[in-house]
């Protein structure tokens, strides 16, 4: 049940930020010699809360949670 609950809340964050600007990163070599896939981001706007990796949000690629903690602004 929890994972039908989740799947749901996935797909319904999926339309929403679908309506925002995602930005294709090609694929590079790093200096170290690691080969960086080509892969989609979410559009830099200097705001960390609502990054796909922020805790709370769902990356609509890879329906992987966020897991860095939440800066609070608010002070």
């Amino acid at each position: 049940m929890l994972n039908r609950a989740l799947l749901l809340v996935a797909f319904a964050l999926i339309g929403v930020q679908q309506t925002s600007a995602d930005v294709w990163v090609n694929p590079y070599l790093r200096k170290d010699g690691t080969n960086v896939p080509g892969h989609y981001r979410s559009d830099p706007d200097g705001n960390p809360n609502n990054n796909w990796s922020t805790e709370g949000n769902v990356n609509p690629y890879t329906l992987k949670p966020g897991y860095k903690n939440v800066i609070d602004y608010s002070r």
